[in-house]
């Protein structure tokens, strides 16, 4: 007999008196929470983050990615709108790059799927105008834009937005772990740079 054998053993006879599982409700912390930018803005700068707030013009993008990166190679996913970037960098459009050829370019510009104001947190499901997993995490550099209607309050109110079949990566600021004694280094995980570029509501 096997330690699993042994332990699932005692599970089934700790619930063979017919204890009934509690009712695990479902409808918590949802409904109409204010959205607060400002707090979002708050919570994404104190993990380190650099968000600049513009106007919804594609112009006013374009001119922001260029204040971040003055020249250089992104990678961008397929689906990214291409009047968001500036004439002055060279896109390299994710078609099945290698890791090399993704870790090599000087930043990632992507969009987003949600931003939850709770915990600073803007969650990728990769949409065309987000592409895969690995452009966000190689390059040294990611640039986000985020819009307003992509916010929300809470957690719950993020994950009911988001499709759990799809792959999700949460970012909440640079990638950053510490060890033992707390020494923080970044970058360890992806990239140790986020800029996000909010929109104006």
């Amino acid at each position: 007999m096997s330690s699993k054998d042994v332990i699932l053993g005692r599970i089934r006879s700790a619930l063979s008196s017919g204890v009934d599982a509690p009712e695990i409700p479902r409808d918590y912390r949802r409904g109409e929470a204010k959205v607060d930018l400002d707090l979002l803005v708050e919570r994404l700068t104190d993990y380190k983050a650099v968000v600049h707030r513009i106007s919804a013009e594609k112009s006013g993008i374009s001119a922001a990615i260029l204040e971040i990166l003055a020249e250089g190679t992104v990678v961008v996913p397929p689906g990214l709108p291409t009047d968001w970037l500036p004439e002055a960098l060279e896109a390299i459009v994710d078609d099945g790059l290698t890791a090399e050829q993704i870790a090599a370019t000087d930043g990632v510009v992507t969009a987003a799927a949600v931003a939850i104001v709770e915990t600073g947190t803007i969650v990728l499901d990769a949409s065309p105008d987000q592409g895969r997993r690995i452009i966000s995490l190689l390059p040294d550099l990611h640039i986000c834009v985020l819009r307003p209607e992509q916010v929300v309050a809470s957690v719950p109110e993020g994950v009911a937005r988001l499709d759990p079949r799809r792959p999700l990566t949460w970012i909440s600021g640079p990638s950053a772990t510490s060890d033992i004694e707390l020494n923080r280094v970044e970058g360890v995980h992806g990239p140790r740079n986020l800029h996000v570029i909010l929109l104006a509501a």
